[in-house]
């Protein structure tokens, strides 16, 4: 018998039918339809409180009480801790006295104000020399034993109009003399004036300075003893409003420092952030007895009555974000727990992120949260971490694609759908962009078929199914 070696004809046959069938098409389509459509921007966030403040002790001394314990709810006002301080005690004490010292100065004496007199004699008077007299009594006589009438009378008018012409000269020195003395009396009158108007002037700022010295002493007094009585009213801390309480750690030191000269916040304490407190460094535990320094942390006070988010928002989203925006957060200390929470303000102050760009902090109100099966979420603690989903955009009505059928071009959107059975290219502008669809606000009408996989694959023209 011959055996014949060939194919099958029925394997044959299939072979042919495997070769000659195509291959299955990489393009996949869909439909343009309503749909509702949500944007969600997410955002690392921090659990923060509505207020913390860090208590710290004003001056250096040692813990004399300590009123409450870690943990601990307080009301405002009550008191938390006191300090023993000797140094502020007698900081206070010389601080007083000195003001009492300023205050006794009195006031400056006053200096006088009235001009001095000083005139040049100016009593000159008409005299005859007694010598000139005498000539002129012996020029007389000798003219009287002349015995001609005529000659002696003659001499006689001679001697009078000599004598009258001598009393002249007299009478126009003399007033001359008084004339330049009442000259030389004004000038030095003048003079005189400006001296002590400039001299009455300068006495006169000298005891205005005097006065504004002494005044100055007694204001700088008063201020020191109001910084002296501020720091040892804040050796009793106080809490500044209801919350609960964080004991901090001293440095051990106990050593005067200068900052306890400064004048400390009410009742010691000084108002900062969290994450500025120090309150978890190392150092001595707070405790009665323990020696503390100017400025170490004795009491924080968190008040956990109203919890909030803070987040940072990338710089792409922060645009679409406004108050009043809904959100949701799940806590990475709670798993599977969701808390409700909406946008109360938007920052303006750049900050950067993880991977180096930019983000904005955006703040939040934290509501209750509840899991999956609808029991209560527990309460967060203040720095826990969690993650925001912003509802930035929401349409319940959209014309929409599938996410997948968007392609970027540059600065377009593209979507290819089919037109008499071949692809054409669309520029779309595009809505709220969610998870899995897409809102069109144009470029596509409803019920159109669009490209959804494989739209790399896809040219202009080319026939699709």
């Amino acid at each position: 018998m011959t055996i014949r070696r060939g194919i099958p004809p029925l394997v044959l046959l299939l072979l042919l039918v495997a070769c000659t069938a195509e291959e299955p098409s990489p393009v996949r389509l869909d439909t343009v339809r309503r749909a509702p459509v949500t944007e969600v921007v997410e955002a690392p966030a921090t659990v923060t409180a509505r207020a913390t403040g860090t208590l710290r002790s004003p001056a250096g001394g040692t813990i004399e009480k300590l009123y409450v314990r870690d943990g601990q709810k307080v009301d405002k006002g009550e008191i938390l801790a006191r300090i023993d301080s000797p140094q502020a005690e007698e900081q206070l004490k010389q601080a007083r006295a000195a003001e009492r010292a300023a205050s006794r100065g009195g006031s400056p004496p006053r200096l006088g104000t009235g001009a001095p007199g000083l005139r040049l004699a100016s009593g000159l008077t008409v005299k005859t020399d007694p010598r000139v007299r005498r000539g002129f009594a012996k020029a007389r006589a000798a003219v009287r034993e002349v015995d001609d009438p005529k000659v002696r009378k003659q001499l006689l008018a001679t001697l009078d109009a000599a004598e009258a012409q001598h009393r002249a000269h007299q009478e126009a020195l003399a007033r001359a003399a008084r004339s330049l003395t009442e000259s030389l009396n004004r000038a030095l009158s003048s003079a005189l004036g400006q001296v002590t108007s400039q001299m009455s002037a300068g006495l006169g700022g000298l005891s205005t300075s005097m006065a504004s010295l002494r005044a100055a002493s007694l204001s700088q007094a008063k201020a020191a003893v109001t910084v002296a009585r501020t720091t040892v009213d804040g050796l009793t801390i106080k809490a500044p409003f209801d919350g609960v309480v964080t004991l901090g750690r001293t440095s051990g030191g106990g050593a005067p420092d200068l900052s306890a000269l400064l004048p400390p916040g009410a009742s010691g304490a000084a108002q900062l952030p969290a994450s500025a407190s120090g309150s978890s460094g190392s150092g001595t535990p707070v405790a009665v007895g323990v020696p503390v320094a100017a400025g170490d942390t004795i009491v924080t006070v968190t008040d956990v009555s109203e919890l909030t988010l803070s987040a940072d928002v990338d710089e792409t989203d922060v645009l679409l974000v406004k108050p009043g925006i809904e959100a949701e957060a799940e806590l990475d200390a709670v798993p599977a727990g969701v808390y409700t929470a909406e946008v109360t303000g938007v920052g303006v102050t750049p900050g950067e992120t993880s991977t180096g760009g930019t983000s904005y902090p955006v703040q939040l109100s934290l509501g209750s949260g509840t899991f999956d099966d609808g029991s209560r979420a527990p309460i967060p603690k203040p720095g826990m971490s969690a993650v925001v989903r912003l509802i930035v955009r929401e349409s319940p009505d959209a014309l929409a694609v599938p996410a997948s059928a968007i392609v970027t071009s540059g600065r377009d959107s593209v979507v290819w759908t089919v037109r008499d059975g071949v692809a054409e290219r669309r520029v779309v502008k595009l809505g709220a962009q969610g998870e899995s669809m897409v809102e069109i606000l144009s470029g596509l009408s409803l019920g159109e078929r669009v490209v959804v996989r494989g739209a790399d694959t896809v040219r202009q023209g080319r026939p699709l199914p």
